[in-house]
């Protein structure tokens, strides 16, 4: 049982570890693992070059921002009232609930963000200063979704900025930062690990549609209604099912159409999504896309290792 399903409803104690986890939601960094293994796959599969000390730098550094994109986003909400009309149904946050105090979890932001610029560093002295680019436009988004005077969470823009870090950069940056390359195959991947990110938002809106209307959230979902975020969400699910075979003819091996398999499953998710009724029902929706994500991201790493190492 997740940590966040044992403190849905029993307190948990201030300032301790199982606080913290709430506050990091470990299930969500599938969403940062999942880009850097496809773009890692993909550029080994298209150069042969592989390596492994900046790989796992990179995703070193993936992780730690998500990290402080849901610290931010735990205690941002808190601090703008989101907690305070009590209808919202997702997941706890440690700041809300007064597990976390709200200068504890800054500071770890702060510490997390020094981290991931002296990783940012490293990658720097390895393929130059573009790299910095790409790190500071990355900690500006995950800060700026819940940070400054007018949040990316508080808009109908959160999907897209998803879509964009953890899809395009991410995947292409991957790619880029092993092979100083980024091939055609790579720049769809992008889009359909994109879609499947911003997919889990998608449906993490949609749970909230009511309570973030409340508290002035203009998600998409609010902003557009249910309807049309049931079909946000279907297109983003759906969508890099239709992109696989182009990967698949790109690269030129039929290993690429592995993830073809979750396609049965992907369609299931998508009707247990539109059957859902209202309110807490809707997280395992959430934590399935987040599987659906990965296992996705794994079959397709997986497809393009074996193409190499096959010649198919």
């Amino acid at each position: 049982m997740s940590v966040e399903q044992r403190t849905s409803g029993v307190a948990v104690r201030a300032g301790s570890p199982a606080a913290w986890l709430v506050a990091v939601r470990p299930r969500t960094l599938l969403v940062a693992i999942s880009p850097v293994l496809v773009g890692a796959a993909l550029g080994w599969q298209r150069t042969g070059a592989l390596d492994l000390v900046v790989s796992l730098v990179v995703l070193a550094a993936a992780l730690l921002m998500q990290v402080v994109s849901n610290l931010q986003n735990d205690v941002g909400y808190t601090v703008r009232g989101g907690e305070s009309t009590g209808t919202r149904t997702g997941l706890p946050r440690a700041t809300a609930h007064g597990w976390l105090k709200v200068r504890a979890v800054r500071n770890a932001i702060l510490l997390i963000a020094l981290v991931s610029t002296a990783l940012g560093l490293l990658l720097v002295l390895q393929r130059g200063w573009p790299v910095l680019a790409i790190g500071a436009a990355s900690l500006l988004a995950a800060l700026a979704y819940m940070g400054g005077p007018r949040p990316i969470a508080y808009t109908p823009f959160g999907e897209l900025t998803v879509f964009v870090f953890f899809g395009l950069v991410a995947v292409m940056g991957t790619d880029w930062m092993l092979t100083e390359g980024i091939g055609a195959t790579t720049v769809v991947a992008a889009v359909a690990l994109g879609a499947l990110a911003a997919a889990a938002l998608a449906v993490n809106n949609h749970r909230d549609i009511a309570h973030d209307a409340l508290v002035g959230r203009r998600t998409f979902a609010v902003s557009f209604g249910a309807v049309a975020s049931h079909r946000l969400y279907t297109l983003l699910l759906l969508g890099p099912f239709a992109l696989t075979p182009l990967m698949a003819w790109l690269s030129g091996s039929l290993l690429l159409l592995l993830p073809c398999l979750m396609l049965p499953a992907a369609w299931a998710l998508r009707r247990d999504m539109q059957r859902c009724p209202p309110g807490v029902a809707f997280n395992e929706v959430l934590f399935r896309t987040f599987k659906m994500e990965l296992v996705y991201a794994v079959l397709l790493a997986s497809g393009a290792v074996l193409g190499r190492l096959w010649g198919w």
